[in-house]
Protein backbone atom coordinates (compact mmCIF):
# COMPACT_ATOMS: atom_id res chain seq x y z
CA UNK A 1 0.00 0.00 0.00
CA UNK A 2 3.21 2.52 0.87
CA UNK A 3 4.02 2.35 -2.49
CA UNK A 4 0.64 3.01 -4.22
CA UNK A 5 0.11 5.66 -1.82
CA UNK A 6 3.34 7.27 -2.59
CA UNK A 7 3.09 6.92 -6.65
CA UNK A 8 -0.50 8.38 -6.79
CA UNK A 9 0.68 11.33 -4.33
CA UNK A 10 3.45 12.05 -6.74
CA UNK A 11 0.29 11.87 -9.75
CA UNK A 12 -1.46 14.29 -7.55
CA UNK A 13 1.35 16.72 -6.83
CA UNK A 14 2.27 17.13 -10.73
CA UNK A 15 -1.16 17.23 -12.23
CA UNK A 16 -1.92 20.08 -9.03
CA UNK A 17 0.85 21.58 -10.46
CA UNK A 18 -0.27 21.99 -14.00
CA UNK A 19 -3.30 23.01 -12.91
CA UNK A 20 -2.28 25.63 -11.10
CA UNK A 21 0.08 27.05 -13.29
CA UNK A 22 -1.87 26.90 -16.47
CA UNK A 23 -4.26 29.20 -14.30
CA UNK A 24 -0.93 32.13 -14.73
CA UNK A 25 -2.00 32.53 -18.33
CA UNK A 26 -4.53 35.48 -18.67
CA UNK A 27 -4.09 36.72 -15.07
CA UNK A 28 -4.26 40.49 -14.69
CA UNK A 29 -1.90 42.66 -12.21
CA UNK A 30 -3.08 44.37 -9.42
CA UNK A 31 -4.86 43.28 -6.23
CA UNK A 32 -8.21 42.49 -7.69
CA UNK A 33 -6.86 40.16 -10.41
CA UNK A 34 -4.03 37.88 -7.56
CA UNK A 35 -6.86 37.82 -4.66
CA UNK A 36 -10.37 37.92 -6.48
CA UNK A 37 -9.53 36.82 -9.74
CA UNK A 38 -10.67 40.02 -11.26
CA UNK A 39 -14.21 39.44 -9.40
CA UNK A 40 -15.20 36.92 -12.70
CA UNK A 41 -15.48 33.44 -10.83
CA UNK A 42 -18.85 31.58 -12.72
CA UNK A 43 -21.13 29.90 -10.13
CA UNK A 44 -19.87 26.12 -10.78
CA UNK A 45 -16.35 27.08 -10.55
CA UNK A 46 -17.00 28.82 -7.13
CA UNK A 47 -19.11 26.19 -5.89
CA UNK A 48 -16.68 23.66 -6.00
CA UNK A 49 -14.43 25.67 -4.57
CA UNK A 50 -16.61 26.72 -1.45
CA UNK A 51 -16.99 23.47 -1.13
CA UNK A 52 -12.96 22.46 -0.96
CA UNK A 53 -12.40 25.56 1.43
CA UNK A 54 -14.87 24.96 4.09
CA UNK A 55 -14.23 21.18 3.41
CA UNK A 56 -11.19 19.76 4.85
CA UNK A 57 -9.57 16.86 6.78
CA UNK A 58 -11.99 18.22 9.20
CA UNK A 59 -14.32 15.73 7.36
CA UNK A 60 -13.06 12.09 6.68
CA UNK A 61 -10.84 12.60 9.84
CA UNK A 62 -12.39 15.32 12.19
CA UNK A 63 -16.30 14.83 11.63
CA UNK A 64 -15.42 10.91 11.85
CA UNK A 65 -13.15 11.06 14.39
CA UNK A 66 -16.12 13.56 16.17
CA UNK A 67 -18.54 10.26 15.22
CA UNK A 68 -16.55 7.87 16.58
CA UNK A 69 -16.38 9.57 19.74
CA UNK A 70 -19.64 11.30 20.48
CA UNK A 71 -22.26 9.86 17.78
CA UNK A 72 -25.08 10.81 16.44
CA UNK A 73 -24.67 14.53 17.67
CA UNK A 74 -21.45 15.22 15.14
CA UNK A 75 -24.70 14.80 12.79
CA UNK A 76 -26.46 17.15 13.97
CA UNK A 77 -23.22 19.71 14.94
CA UNK A 78 -22.69 19.56 10.97
CA UNK A 79 -26.16 20.02 9.60
CA UNK A 80 -26.44 23.21 12.34
CA UNK A 81 -23.62 24.72 9.45
CA UNK A 82 -25.57 23.87 6.92
CA UNK A 83 -28.49 25.81 8.62
CA UNK A 84 -25.71 28.58 8.99
CA UNK A 85 -25.34 29.25 5.22
CA UNK A 86 -28.92 30.52 5.10
CA UNK A 87 -26.30 33.99 6.45
CA UNK A 88 -25.09 34.09 2.79
CA UNK A 89 -28.16 34.23 1.51
CA UNK A 90 -28.67 37.85 3.60
CA UNK A 91 -25.30 39.03 3.41
CA UNK A 92 -24.37 37.23 0.41
CA UNK A 93 -25.51 40.23 -1.95
CA UNK A 94 -24.45 42.90 0.47
CA UNK A 95 -21.03 41.81 0.37
CA UNK A 96 -21.38 41.65 -3.62
CA UNK A 97 -22.27 44.86 -3.72
CA UNK A 98 -20.27 46.62 -1.75
CA UNK A 99 -17.74 45.16 -2.84
CA UNK A 100 -18.56 46.17 -6.59
CA UNK A 101 -19.07 49.63 -5.24
CA UNK A 102 -16.74 50.34 -3.48
CA UNK A 103 -13.71 47.79 -4.44
CA UNK A 104 -12.78 46.17 -1.24
CA UNK A 105 -10.46 43.47 -1.31
CA UNK A 106 -11.28 41.90 1.87
CA UNK A 107 -13.70 41.85 4.66
CA UNK A 108 -11.25 43.96 6.74
CA UNK A 109 -11.15 46.67 4.51
CA UNK A 110 -14.48 46.56 3.95
CA UNK A 111 -15.04 46.71 8.10
CA UNK A 112 -12.32 49.89 7.96
CA UNK A 113 -14.60 51.71 5.24
CA UNK A 114 -17.52 51.88 6.72
CA UNK A 115 -16.53 52.56 10.10
CA UNK A 116 -14.28 55.20 9.44
CA UNK A 117 -11.38 53.60 10.22
CA UNK A 118 -8.49 51.84 9.11
CA UNK A 119 -7.39 50.22 12.97
CA UNK A 120 -10.85 48.56 12.37
CA UNK A 121 -9.50 46.28 9.56
CA UNK A 122 -6.03 45.73 10.87
CA UNK A 123 -7.42 44.51 14.26
CA UNK A 124 -9.86 42.08 12.00
CA UNK A 125 -6.82 40.77 9.85
CA UNK A 126 -4.55 40.55 13.11
CA UNK A 127 -7.71 38.32 15.01
CA UNK A 128 -7.59 36.40 11.49
CA UNK A 129 -4.08 35.49 11.26
CA UNK A 130 -4.05 34.59 15.47
CA UNK A 131 -6.83 32.02 14.76
CA UNK A 132 -6.58 30.86 11.52
CA UNK A 133 -3.09 29.97 12.01
CA UNK A 134 -4.01 27.14 14.22
CA UNK A 135 -6.96 25.82 12.07
CA UNK A 136 -4.19 25.89 9.02
CA UNK A 137 -2.07 23.84 11.54
CA UNK A 138 -5.14 20.91 11.98
CA UNK A 139 -5.86 20.29 8.46
CA UNK A 140 -1.53 20.33 8.43
CA UNK A 141 -2.06 17.76 11.19
CA UNK A 142 -4.79 15.47 9.02
CA UNK A 143 -2.08 14.83 6.22
CA UNK A 144 0.49 13.87 8.78
CA UNK A 145 -1.59 11.43 10.68
CA UNK A 146 -2.85 10.11 7.51
CA UNK A 147 0.37 9.67 5.58
CA UNK A 148 2.09 8.37 8.32
CA UNK A 149 -0.62 5.89 9.18
CA UNK A 150 -1.23 4.07 6.10
CA UNK A 151 2.44 3.92 5.08
CA UNK A 152 3.62 2.16 8.24
CA UNK A 153 5.88 5.35 9.09
CA UNK A 154 7.64 5.63 5.87
CA UNK A 155 5.88 8.81 5.40
CA UNK A 156 6.51 10.17 9.01
CA UNK A 157 4.00 12.65 10.41
CA UNK A 158 6.60 15.37 10.07
CA UNK A 159 7.32 14.74 6.48
CA UNK A 160 3.35 14.40 5.99
CA UNK A 161 2.63 18.07 7.21
CA UNK A 162 5.73 19.35 5.22
CA UNK A 163 4.06 17.75 1.59
CA UNK A 164 0.58 19.39 2.54
CA UNK A 165 2.20 22.65 3.45
CA UNK A 166 4.71 22.40 0.21
CA UNK A 167 1.66 21.84 -2.14
CA UNK A 168 -0.77 24.55 -0.91
CA UNK A 169 2.11 27.08 -0.50
CA UNK A 170 3.25 26.46 -4.54
CA UNK A 171 -0.06 26.33 -5.58
CA UNK A 172 -1.65 29.37 -3.91
CA UNK A 173 1.95 31.48 -5.19
CA UNK A 174 1.29 30.24 -8.84
CA UNK A 175 -1.39 32.39 -9.74
CA UNK A 176 -3.48 33.54 -6.43
CA UNK A 177 -7.45 32.62 -6.48
CA UNK A 178 -7.31 31.54 -9.61
CA UNK A 179 -4.89 29.41 -9.14
CA UNK A 180 -7.07 28.15 -5.91
CA UNK A 181 -10.19 28.18 -7.66
CA UNK A 182 -8.50 25.53 -10.26
CA UNK A 183 -7.14 23.60 -8.12
CA UNK A 184 -9.74 23.49 -5.83
CA UNK A 185 -12.08 21.94 -7.94
CA UNK A 186 -10.03 19.28 -8.78
CA UNK A 187 -9.79 18.40 -5.15
CA UNK A 188 -13.20 18.92 -4.46
CA UNK A 189 -14.04 16.02 -7.09
CA UNK A 190 -11.15 14.02 -6.02
CA UNK A 191 -12.38 14.09 -2.48
CA UNK A 192 -16.00 13.45 -3.18
CA UNK A 193 -15.68 10.69 -5.72
CA UNK A 194 -12.75 8.67 -3.25
CA UNK A 195 -15.22 9.25 -0.67
CA UNK A 196 -18.27 7.79 -1.92
CA UNK A 197 -16.06 4.74 -3.41
CA UNK A 198 -14.44 3.93 0.05
CA UNK A 199 -17.97 4.59 1.29
CA UNK A 200 -19.31 2.22 -0.43
CA UNK A 201 -16.89 -0.85 -0.21
CA UNK A 202 -16.93 -0.58 3.80
CA UNK A 203 -20.45 -0.53 4.01
CA UNK A 204 -20.66 -3.58 1.54
CA UNK A 205 -18.21 -5.38 3.67
CA UNK A 206 -20.50 -4.64 6.85
CA UNK A 207 -23.84 -6.44 5.22
CA UNK A 208 -25.09 -3.70 3.26
CA UNK A 209 -27.13 -0.70 4.47
CA UNK A 210 -29.46 -2.76 6.50
CA UNK A 211 -26.73 -5.03 8.40
CA UNK A 212 -24.57 -1.61 8.58
CA UNK A 213 -27.67 -0.03 10.62
CA UNK A 214 -28.46 -3.24 12.63
CA UNK A 215 -24.92 -3.74 13.63
CA UNK A 216 -24.87 0.20 15.33
CA UNK A 217 -28.47 -0.16 16.50
CA UNK A 218 -27.47 -3.49 18.32
CA UNK A 219 -23.78 -2.84 19.59
CA UNK A 220 -23.49 0.65 19.77
CA UNK A 221 -26.90 2.00 20.33
CA UNK A 222 -25.90 4.75 22.71
CA UNK A 223 -24.30 6.34 19.69
CA UNK A 224 -27.26 7.11 18.09
CA UNK A 225 -29.48 8.86 20.69
CA UNK A 226 -28.54 12.47 22.51
CA UNK A 227 -26.57 12.94 24.08
CA UNK A 228 -24.66 9.83 23.27
CA UNK A 229 -21.72 8.05 24.95
CA UNK A 230 -20.82 11.36 27.16
CA UNK A 231 -19.08 13.76 24.53
CA UNK A 232 -22.15 15.80 23.60
CA UNK A 233 -24.31 17.45 26.63
CA UNK A 234 -26.20 20.65 25.89
CA UNK A 235 -23.55 23.67 26.53
CA UNK A 236 -20.86 21.22 24.78
CA UNK A 237 -23.29 20.99 21.68
CA UNK A 238 -23.83 24.60 21.65
CA UNK A 239 -20.59 25.65 22.39
CA UNK A 240 -19.42 23.56 19.11
CA UNK A 241 -22.21 24.79 16.60
CA UNK A 242 -22.32 28.40 17.81
CA UNK A 243 -19.14 29.55 15.74
CA UNK A 244 -20.05 26.98 12.96
CA UNK A 245 -23.02 28.79 12.21
CA UNK A 246 -21.68 31.68 11.95
CA UNK A 247 -18.67 30.28 10.30
CA UNK A 248 -19.68 31.72 6.40
CA UNK A 249 -19.50 35.10 7.88
CA UNK A 250 -16.70 35.21 10.01
CA UNK A 251 -13.90 33.40 8.32
CA UNK A 252 -12.52 35.29 6.16
CA UNK A 253 -11.24 32.76 3.35
CA UNK A 254 -14.73 31.71 2.93
CA UNK A 255 -16.82 35.36 3.42
CA UNK A 256 -14.06 37.00 0.61
CA UNK A 257 -15.46 34.43 -1.99
CA UNK A 258 -18.64 36.85 -1.92
CA UNK A 259 -16.71 39.28 -3.39
CA UNK A 260 -15.57 37.24 -6.45
CA UNK A 261 -18.31 35.76 -8.11
CA UNK A 262 -18.99 37.26 -12.01
CA UNK A 263 -23.01 38.20 -10.82
CA UNK A 264 -25.68 37.39 -8.43
CA UNK A 265 -26.91 34.82 -10.07
CA UNK A 266 -23.39 32.98 -10.09
CA UNK A 267 -23.63 33.68 -6.31
CA UNK A 268 -26.91 31.78 -6.27
CA UNK A 269 -25.66 28.81 -8.05
CA UNK A 270 -22.40 29.06 -5.86
CA UNK A 271 -24.90 28.59 -2.74
CA UNK A 272 -27.20 25.83 -4.47
CA UNK A 273 -24.32 23.81 -5.21
CA UNK A 274 -22.20 24.06 -2.08
CA UNK A 275 -25.38 22.78 0.10
CA UNK A 276 -25.66 19.68 -2.58
CA UNK A 277 -21.91 18.87 -2.06
CA UNK A 278 -22.17 19.64 1.81
CA UNK A 279 -25.01 17.54 2.52
CA UNK A 280 -23.54 14.41 0.55
CA UNK A 281 -20.02 14.73 2.18
CA UNK A 282 -21.63 15.30 5.74
CA UNK A 283 -23.22 11.93 4.97
CA UNK A 284 -20.67 10.08 3.80
CA UNK A 285 -18.58 11.25 6.62
CA UNK A 286 -20.89 10.23 9.56
CA UNK A 287 -21.17 6.69 8.15
CA UNK A 288 -17.98 6.55 7.32
CA UNK A 289 -17.23 7.48 11.47
CA UNK A 290 -19.99 5.10 12.27
CA UNK A 291 -18.25 2.00 10.27
CA UNK A 292 -15.15 2.89 12.36
CA UNK A 293 -16.74 2.61 15.31
CA UNK A 294 -18.58 -1.15 13.91
CA UNK A 295 -15.23 -2.34 12.82
CA UNK A 296 -12.35 -0.95 15.48
CA UNK A 297 -14.10 -0.06 18.20
CA UNK A 298 -11.98 0.76 21.56
CA UNK A 299 -9.68 3.23 19.71
CA UNK A 300 -7.63 5.26 22.01
CA UNK A 301 -8.15 8.66 19.97
CA UNK A 302 -11.04 8.81 17.82
CA UNK A 303 -8.65 10.84 14.99
CA UNK A 304 -7.14 7.60 14.52
CA UNK A 305 -10.50 5.90 13.25
CA UNK A 306 -10.07 7.13 9.41
CA UNK A 307 -6.26 6.18 9.36
CA UNK A 308 -7.18 2.56 11.42
CA UNK A 309 -9.86 1.94 8.98
CA UNK A 310 -8.06 2.49 6.18
CA UNK A 311 -5.13 0.32 7.55
CA UNK A 312 -7.32 -2.28 8.54
CA UNK A 313 -7.85 -4.27 5.08
CA UNK A 314 -11.47 -3.87 5.13
CA UNK A 315 -11.77 -1.88 2.11
CA UNK A 316 -9.43 -3.22 -1.58
CA UNK A 317 -5.78 -1.48 -1.27
CA UNK A 318 -6.62 0.39 -4.44
CA UNK A 319 -9.92 2.31 -2.78
CA UNK A 320 -8.00 2.99 0.11
CA UNK A 321 -4.66 4.43 -1.71
CA UNK A 322 -7.22 6.93 -3.83
CA UNK A 323 -9.42 7.74 -0.58
CA UNK A 324 -5.36 9.18 1.01
CA UNK A 325 -5.07 11.21 -1.78
CA UNK A 326 -8.78 12.46 -2.14
CA UNK A 327 -8.48 13.23 2.10
CA UNK A 328 -4.83 15.13 1.15
CA UNK A 329 -6.77 16.97 -1.27
CA UNK A 330 -9.82 18.50 0.77
CA UNK A 331 -7.03 19.33 3.45
CA UNK A 332 -4.37 20.92 0.97
CA UNK A 333 -7.49 23.40 -0.50
CA UNK A 334 -8.47 24.48 2.67
CA UNK A 335 -4.79 25.95 3.61
CA UNK A 336 -4.45 27.23 0.37
CA UNK A 337 -7.60 29.54 0.50
CA UNK A 338 -6.26 30.46 4.23
CA UNK A 339 -2.81 31.52 2.68
CA UNK A 340 -4.09 32.99 0.39
CA UNK A 341 -6.59 34.88 2.64
CA UNK A 342 -3.98 35.99 5.03
CA UNK A 343 -2.04 37.20 2.69
CA UNK A 344 -5.20 39.59 1.36
CA UNK A 345 -5.27 41.07 4.86
CA UNK A 346 -1.94 41.22 5.99
CA UNK A 347 -0.96 42.94 2.30
CA UNK A 348 -4.07 45.02 2.54
CA UNK A 349 -5.06 46.05 6.05
CA UNK A 350 -2.00 46.17 7.61
CA UNK A 351 0.95 47.06 4.89
CA UNK A 352 -1.03 49.13 2.79
CA UNK A 353 -2.30 51.62 5.19
CA UNK A 354 0.91 52.05 6.63
CA UNK A 355 3.11 52.47 2.85
CA UNK A 356 0.20 54.70 2.26
CA UNK A 357 -0.70 53.19 -1.12
CA UNK A 358 0.77 50.45 -0.76
CA UNK A 359 2.92 50.16 -3.95
CA UNK A 360 4.28 46.89 -2.58
CA UNK A 361 1.16 45.91 -1.54
CA UNK A 362 1.48 41.77 -3.52
CA UNK A 363 5.28 41.62 -2.35
CA UNK A 364 4.31 41.84 1.20
CA UNK A 365 1.53 39.77 1.07
CA UNK A 366 3.59 37.10 -0.41
CA UNK A 367 5.90 37.41 2.25
CA UNK A 368 3.48 37.11 5.15
CA UNK A 369 2.51 34.15 3.38
CA UNK A 370 5.48 32.56 3.93
CA UNK A 371 5.68 33.50 7.31
CA UNK A 372 2.15 31.73 7.67
CA UNK A 373 2.99 28.74 6.57
CA UNK A 374 6.36 28.46 8.26
CA UNK A 375 4.17 29.00 11.89
CA UNK A 376 1.22 26.94 10.86
CA UNK A 377 3.84 23.96 10.40
CA UNK A 378 5.64 24.73 13.71
CA UNK A 379 1.94 24.92 15.25
CA UNK A 380 0.79 20.89 13.79
CA UNK A 381 4.54 19.52 15.12
CA UNK A 382 2.75 20.48 18.56
CA UNK A 383 0.00 17.59 17.72
CA UNK A 384 -2.67 18.54 19.96
CA UNK A 385 -5.92 16.62 20.05
CA UNK A 386 -8.43 16.70 18.94
CA UNK A 387 -8.79 17.86 15.01
CA UNK A 388 -12.77 18.69 15.61
CA UNK A 389 -12.44 20.26 18.56
CA UNK A 390 -9.07 22.71 17.64
CA UNK A 391 -11.11 23.66 14.33
CA UNK A 392 -13.88 25.17 16.35
CA UNK A 393 -11.81 26.71 18.52
CA UNK A 394 -10.14 28.88 15.63
CA UNK A 395 -13.88 29.88 14.79
CA UNK A 396 -15.24 30.73 18.02
CA UNK A 397 -11.97 33.23 18.12
CA UNK A 398 -13.44 34.46 14.58
CA UNK A 399 -17.29 34.70 16.00
CA UNK A 400 -16.50 38.02 18.03
CA UNK A 401 -16.04 39.30 14.87
CA UNK A 402 -19.31 38.73 14.00
CA UNK A 403 -21.29 41.87 15.53
CA UNK A 404 -19.19 44.38 13.75
CA UNK A 405 -20.10 42.44 10.55
CA UNK A 406 -23.73 42.74 11.22
CA UNK A 407 -23.79 45.99 12.06
CA UNK A 408 -21.90 47.03 9.07
CA UNK A 409 -24.86 46.40 6.91
CA UNK A 410 -28.01 46.24 9.69
CA UNK A 411 -26.89 48.90 12.49
CA UNK A 412 -25.88 52.80 11.34
CA UNK A 413 -25.39 53.32 14.74
CA UNK A 414 -22.37 51.09 15.43
CA UNK A 415 -18.91 52.90 15.53
CA UNK A 416 -15.31 51.79 15.15
CA UNK A 417 -14.98 52.21 18.66
CA UNK A 418 -17.83 49.45 19.65
CA UNK A 419 -16.01 47.49 16.55
CA UNK A 420 -12.21 47.94 18.25
CA UNK A 421 -13.54 46.67 21.68
CA UNK A 422 -15.85 44.02 20.56
CA UNK A 423 -13.46 42.30 18.59
CA UNK A 424 -10.18 42.90 21.20
CA UNK A 425 -11.93 42.58 24.41
CA UNK A 426 -13.74 39.12 23.73
CA UNK A 427 -11.32 38.22 21.21
CA UNK A 428 -8.96 38.29 24.81
CA UNK A 429 -11.10 36.91 27.06
CA UNK A 430 -12.20 34.04 24.42
CA UNK A 431 -8.62 32.99 23.81
CA UNK A 432 -7.66 32.97 27.71
CA UNK A 433 -10.66 30.59 28.04
CA UNK A 434 -9.72 28.31 25.24
CA UNK A 435 -5.99 28.59 26.67
CA UNK A 436 -6.74 27.86 29.98
CA UNK A 437 -9.58 25.08 29.76
CA UNK A 438 -12.21 26.96 31.57
CA UNK A 439 -15.67 27.12 31.14
CA UNK A 440 -17.40 29.86 33.82
CA UNK A 441 -20.52 28.34 34.95
CA UNK A 442 -20.16 25.41 32.99
CA UNK A 443 -20.97 27.44 29.90
CA UNK A 444 -18.21 27.22 26.81
CA UNK A 445 -15.80 29.70 25.69
CA UNK A 446 -17.56 30.58 22.48
CA UNK A 447 -20.83 31.59 24.18
CA UNK A 448 -18.86 33.78 26.77
CA UNK A 449 -16.91 35.46 23.89
CA UNK A 450 -19.55 35.97 21.01
CA UNK A 451 -22.12 37.14 23.90
CA UNK A 452 -19.53 39.47 24.72
CA UNK A 453 -18.93 40.58 21.71
CA UNK A 454 -22.32 41.33 21.44
CA UNK A 455 -22.56 43.63 24.76
CA UNK A 456 -19.09 45.59 24.04
CA UNK A 457 -20.07 46.48 20.36
CA UNK A 458 -23.80 47.90 21.62
CA UNK A 459 -22.15 49.36 24.85
CA UNK A 460 -19.12 51.29 23.11
CA UNK A 461 -20.70 52.25 20.16
CA UNK A 462 -23.89 53.82 22.31
CA UNK A 463 -21.38 55.51 24.11
CA UNK A 464 -19.15 57.36 21.03
CA UNK A 465 -20.34 59.51 18.33
CA UNK A 466 -21.70 57.62 15.04
CA UNK A 467 -20.31 58.27 11.64
CA UNK A 468 -23.06 58.58 10.03
CA UNK A 469 -22.54 59.95 6.85
CA UNK A 470 -19.90 57.45 6.03
CA UNK A 471 -22.93 54.81 7.35
CA UNK A 472 -24.90 56.34 4.70
CA UNK A 473 -22.17 56.39 1.72
CA UNK A 474 -21.59 52.80 2.28
CA UNK A 475 -25.21 51.93 1.85
CA UNK A 476 -26.38 53.79 -0.33
CA UNK A 477 -24.68 51.54 -3.39
CA UNK A 478 -26.13 48.54 -1.66
CA UNK A 479 -29.91 49.50 -0.77
CA UNK A 480 -29.84 51.00 -4.40
CA UNK A 481 -28.45 46.86 -5.87
CA UNK A 482 -30.97 45.11 -3.37
CA UNK A 483 -33.64 46.95 -4.85
CA UNK A 484 -32.24 46.39 -8.71
CA UNK A 485 -32.11 42.67 -7.87
CA UNK A 486 -35.27 42.08 -6.04
CA UNK A 487 -33.20 40.95 -2.76
CA UNK A 488 -34.56 41.06 -0.02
Amino acid sequence: MTQGVLILLGVYALLGMAVAFSARRGLGEGAGEYYLAGRRAGGVLSALSYGATTYSAFMMVGLAGLTYAGGVGALGFELVYLAGLGLVAIFGPRFWLAGRAHGFITPAEMLSHRYDSPWVGGVMAVAACIFLIPYSAVQLMGIGYLLEAVTDGAVGFQSGILIGAGLALIWTLAAGLRSVLWTDALQVIVMLVTSLLAVGFIVAALGGPWDFLDTIATDHGEWLAVPGPGLFSLTTFIGLTLPWFFFSISNPQVSQRLFTTESLGAMRTMLAGFLILGLVYTLVSVVWGFSALALLPGLESADQATPALLASGAIPKGIAIVLVIGIVAAAVSTVDSIMLSLSALAGRDLYRPLARGGRHELLAGKLVMLLVTGLAIAFARLQLDLITILSVASSSGLLVTVPAIVGCFFWARGTATGALVSIIGAGVVVTLLQVTGSNPLGIPASVWGGALAVVLFVTASLLTRAPTARAEAFMQPVREGLARHRVL
